[in-house]
């Protein structure tokens, strides 16, 4: 294969991915995959697994890198003597099967290509150094930091690093498949593994924990404190949420849950979950990043508990003078936001809901039923004063109907129908939990975008919608639109895709799969022009979901399925 034994060279990393992008099987990937982490050091072997998904720091921690395609690019281009900022450029794009490849063959423009020298190890600190960088001229800092790597990496340590950095592997190892792979790794059962994913949100702390000796504990060393017993870490890391299944009506909910059910209002708000120890109160962001500095006034409401530990799920929605909730946009806002916060209290307040318990007093809970979860936060929330959404038991089905008229009536977007025997599941969309909601909307991801004119020119303002495809991870256009934005919003989407950039060619800006959009569309219909042969009728844009990261986006599946749904299914897609 051409890798060496030792296997602890960031080349050697390279060299495996390109194996990884050359099969097919599944089966054949997670062995490859298993085989190379089972030679390196437990050190290297956690560093390894983050890269091989395109995590270039522990999950929560990625998002402070601020590093996009289109610095990389110029990065490139200027250690190869401006290379690559004129046609040469679009040529190599052209030629390119991906990012990664066009950075690769740029590279080997330079007069000599570097020895391989580059180690994970050093990689990975170089990615936590430019993490780390604020303050002034931090972007200039960060920027220099990443050119010094990149000087020193031969043009194949390039491509991986641009892949990783980006986020697009491309080689189809999905997270799911890292599991099977650290399963295959550490010798254990891929359900064991599975179960350490949950509690960890983390593919490098589970290889951490499988290559742990047998006997130790299976919980992650720095795992949410309830895992800890009595009080808990400081360093507590967040579970992933668990999330729901879409269906179109309470019926369906109740077929597939069964009649032991819970309806409860859906918020229009952003996902939290809210960690309280002897530490201090802790907040984090559905996406696992830490925003406890931008929500102080939850962080007050939190610490009524005194000293009781707990972990709570919720939802922050923003309200205007009157206590109204606002739009989905206006709380977001919020996160994120360390200056000025105390203006912005004023200016944008938000009100805390919180909806499950899932550790308490030292003791984890995922595995306690629904039921008893929800008897348990009851008495804290109260305790707390806490505010809990709108729920109901319903005995039947039309008593579902009922509640659900009203909460749409009352200006919700749908409600929750979950099980009372289920589990609570972290970062799964499980068979627990349903969601029902008025409007047709999918969440999608924007994967290019087109420079508009007349009135919108200079802004990319017609974006291409793709859906996720599970099987391997790429996403499937169903769809364009240029609706729903304002000037202000079309102004700040064009700046935030022009960071994402990855290739232009013919007014079309392609970028990194990151931005994830709620649209509404009238009906689907089958089309021709797109891959997965069906596209999306009067689409139109109604937020940017900030709160959601490209692997949690609608699947194409699940755009099938509505398709399949509709009675009439007209032949050919209008846009």
């Amino acid at each position: 294969m051409g890798y060496s034994d030792r296997m602890s060279g960031f080349n050697d990393f390279a060299l495996v991915c390109l194996a990884l992008g050359q099969t097919q099987s599944r089966l054949q990937m997670a062995e490859l995959a298993g085989e190379f982490l089972a030679r390196l050091d437990p050190a290297e072997a956690e560093i390894a697994a983050r890269f091989m998904v395109g995590r270039p720091l522990a999950q929560g921690d990625e998002k402070r890198l601020q590093i996009s395609g289109r610095a990389i690019w110029k990065i490139v281009a200027a250690i190869t003597g401006g290379r690559g900022q004129d046609d040469q450029g679009e040529e190599i794009f052209a030629a390119a099967a991906d990012f990664g490849e066009a950075l690769e063959m740029l590279l080997r423009l330079r007069a000599d290509d570097p020895e391989p020298t580059l180690s994970l190890a050093e990689v990975e600190r170089c990615f936590a150094d430019i993490a780390a960088i604020e303050g002034r001229n931090s972007r200039r800092r960060k920027l220099d930091t990443l050119r010094d790597l990149f000087e020193r990496a031969s043009a194949l340590e390039g491509k991986y690093l641009a892949k990783i950095l980006i986020g697009e592997m491309r080689h189809c190892l999905s997270e799911g498949l890292m599991l099977e792979a650290i399963a295959k790794m550490a010798g254990r059962p891929v359900a064991e593994v599975r179960r350490v994913n949950m509690l960890a949100g983390d593919v490098g702390r589970v290889v951490r924990t499988m290559r742990a000796p047998h006997g130790e504990s299976a919980a992650p060393d720095d795992a949410p404190p309830a895992i800890a017993r009595a009080g808990g870490s400081a360093q507590a890391r967040p579970l992933k949420p668990m999330l729901a299944q879409p269906a179109p009506n309470v019926a369906s909910a109740w077929r597939m849950l069964g009649d032991r059910i819970a309806l409860e209002h859906k918020l229009d708000g952003a996902r939290v979950q809210i960690h309280c120890t002897g530490a201090g109160v802790r907040i984090f962001s559905r996406a696992l990043n830490e925003i406890t500095a931008s929500l102080p006034e939850v962080v007050e409401l939190a610490q009524r508990l005194g000293s009781r530990h707990a972990i709570f799920d919720g939802e922050v929605i923003a309200i205007d003078a009157e206590g109204r909730p606002l739009a989905f946009q206006e709380v977001m806002r919020r996160f994120g936001r360390v200056r000025d916060i105390e203006r912005l209290r004023l200016e944008r307040p938000v009100r805390l809901f919180v909806f499950d318990l899932i550790g308490l007093d030292g003791e984890l809970l995922i595995d306690v039923p629904y039921e008893e979860r929800y008897a348990a936060l009851c008495g804290v929330a109260s305790s707390a004063g806490l505010a809990m959404a709108t729920r109901i038991l319903p005995a039947t089905v039309a008593e579902g109907d009922q509640f659900y008229a009203r909460a749409i009536a009352d200006g919700y977007e749908g409600i929750v129908a979950k099980a009372l025997a289920s589990s609570y599941m972290p970062g799964a969309r499980g068979r627990g939990w349903v969601k029902i909601k008025t409007a047709r909307t999918f969440d999608l991801v924007i994967v290019a975008a087109d420079w508009g004119y007349g009135r919108r020119h200079g802004w990319l303002s017609n974006y291409h919608l793709a859906a996720r495809d599970e099987r391997n991870g790429s996403f499937v256009e169903v769809g364009k639109t240029f609706k729903g934005l304002t000037d202000d919003d079309f102004r700040a989407m064009t700046e935030r895709l022009l960071a994402l950039k990855i290739a232009e060619e013919r007014g079309t800006v392609a970028v990194r799969p990151e931005v994830v959009v709620e649209v509404a569309y009238s009906d689907i219909q089958r089309s021709p022009r797109y891959a997965g042969g069906m596209a999306l009728r009067f689409a139109r844009i109604v937020g940017v979901r900030s709160d959601k990261s490209a692997a949690e986006a609608d699947t194409i599946a699940a755009v099938a399925a509505a398709f399949d749904r509709q009675t009439v299914k007209p032949l050919e897609a209008s846009e």
